[in-house]
C-alpha cells in the first residue's frame, strides 16, 4: 500500500494520471463484482458441502495465503502484535466472520422454499450501514437528520421485502431472520472495531480475525454434526470450485482491491459498493442461478437500497491520508472520533463475504461483508 493521499487527484489539486484513474477504477469494478458475486458464490458451494465447515476452511485457507504473503515481504515479525491487540481482532473476527458471514451461510443453505436466494440475502445485508447508524446513535452519536432519514426509509424497504404475501413467492421467513441477525451480528462487530484497539495494519488484522471466525465456525459445525456426517467424496465439483472462488476472489482479490481503494481513492466513491453490490448480487442470482426477481424483491430492494444509499451519500466524510508507520506500510486513518485507533475494512465480501459497509459519520470507512 502508498502512504499518498487517498484521492483521484494530486495534492495540489491537478488530476491524477490516466493510468491512476484506471487503476482506481479497475479496483471497484474488482469489489463490485467479485464481492457481489460471493452471494450466489455461497449457494453453489453448500449444495454439497457443509454450510458452517465450508466457511470454516474458506476463511482457514484464505488466513494461510494473507499470512504467508506478509511474512514473505516483511519478515518473521511481520504478523507479531500484543496480546490485547489480538484477543481484539479475535473478537471482532468472531462477530463478523462466525455471526455474520456463518449466519448467511445457514440461511443460503437448505432445500428451495427455505434457502434464502443469493440475491434476497445481498439486500438484507445492506443492512449493515443502517444498523451501524443505531449502534451509533445508542453510543451516543448525533447522525444528520438526513442520515436518520434514510434508515427509516431502509427499513421500509427491509418490511416490504419480508412481509408475508399469501404465501406465493414470499421470502422465506425464518431464512430473512437469520440474514437480519448475521447483519446484526456484522454491524455490532464493525462498531466495536471502531472502538476498541485492533492491529494496526488491516491485513495483520484480518489475518487473526479470519483465524478466530474459522475455529468458532468449525467448533459450530462440529457441534451441529456437520464433521460427522462430511464425505468429501460426496462433494460435488462445482461446489469444490464455489468455495475455492470464494477464497481466492472473494477472501484475497477482493479484499486486497478494497483496502488499495481505501489509500488511493475518495471514500465516498469507495463507498458506493454498499448499494451496488446487492444490484449486482440479484442481477447474478437471476441470470446464472435463475432466482426469482418477484415485484416483492425489486420494490422492497429499490426502497432498501435507496436508504442505504441516503445514509452513504450525506455521511461524506473528510478523508485524511494513511500514514505510514515505522515498518514502512501505510496505515489506515483513525476514526474521527478520536480514539487513536486505525480503523480496519473487513476481510472479505459476501455476506459477507466478508466486508462491512462504511459506517456513516466518522471520517473513515469502518470495517463488511459484504461480506
Amino acid at each position: 500500500m502508498s502512504s499518498r493521499p487517498p484521492s483521484t487527484t494530486d495534492v495540489a489539486g491537478s488530476p491524477a494520471p490516466p493510468v491512476r484513474a484506471a487503476l482506481v477504477w479497475t479496483a471497484l469494478a474488482l469489489v463490485y463484482l467479485l464481492w457481489g458475486s460471493t452471494y450466489l458464490g455461497i449457494r453453489i458451494a453448500v449444495e454439497s458441502l457443509p454450510p458452517l465447515t465450508s466457511a470454516a476452511m474458506r476463511f482457514a485457507a484464505a488466513a494461510v495465503v494473507l499470512a504467508f504473503v506478509l511474512r514473505l515481504r516483511r519478515g518473521p515479525g511481520a504478523l507479531r502484535v500484543p496480546p490485547r491487540r489480538l484477543g481484539a481482532a479475535a473478537l471482532v473476527g468472531v462477530l463478523l466472520l462466525a455471526g455474520g458471514n456463518g449466519l448467511v451461510v445457514l440461511a443460503e443453505s437448505g432445500p428451495p422454499g427455505d434457502a434464502v436466494p443469493s440475491g434476497v440475502a445481498a439486500l438484507l445485508i445492506a443492512t449493515v450501514p443502517l444498523l451501524v447508524v443505531v449502534l451509533r446513535t445508542a453510543g451516543g452519536d448525533r447522525p444528520r437528520p438526513w442520515t436518520f432519514a434514510g434508515v427509516a426509509l431502509g427499513f421500509v424497504g427491509l418490511v416490504l421485502l419480508v412481509l408475508p404475501r399469501d404465501g406465493v413467492d414470499g421470502v422465506p421467513l425464518a431464512g430473512a431472520l437469520t440474514v437480519v441477525a448475521a447483519a446484526a451480528s456484522w454491524s455490532i462487530g464493525s462498531y466495536l472495531s471502531g472502538r476498541i484497539r485492533m492491529p494496526a495494519d488491516p491485513f495483520v488484522a484480518t489475518v487473526y480475525e479470519m483465524v478466530a471466525g474459522a475455529l468458532a465456525l468449525l467448533l459450530i459445525g462440529a457441534v451441529r454434526g456437520e464433521l460427522a456426517d462430511f464425505d468429501p467424496a460426496e462433494v460435488t465439483g462445482r461446489s469444490w470450485a464455489a468455495l475455492a472462488y470464494l477464497m481466492v476472489a472473494g477472501s484475497l482479490v477482493a479484499f486486497t482491491a478494497y483496502v488499495w481503494l481505501l489509500a488511493h481513492a475518495p471514500i465516498s466513491l469507495v463507498s458506493t459498493y454498499a448499494y451496488v453490490n446487492p444490484a449486482v448480487a440479484v442481477a447474478l442470482g437471476a441470470l446464472l442461478a435463475a432466482e426469482p426477481v418477484t415485484t416483492q424483491v425489486l420494490l422492497g430492494g429499490a426502497v432498501l437500497v435507496a436508504g442505504v444509499a441516503v445514509v452513504v451519500s450525506t455521511e461524506r466524510p473528510s478523508r485524511t491520508p494513511p500514514t505510514a508507520g515505522d515498518d514502512g506500510t501505510a496505515r489506515t486513518p483513525p476514526a474521527a472520533d478520536g480514539d487513536g485507533t486505525a480503523r480496519t475494512p473487513p476481510a472479505a465480501g459476501d455476506d459477507g463475504a466478508v466486508r462491512t459497509p462504511p459506517a456513516a459519520g466518522d471520517g473513515t470507512a469502518r470495517r463488511r461483508a459484504g461480506r
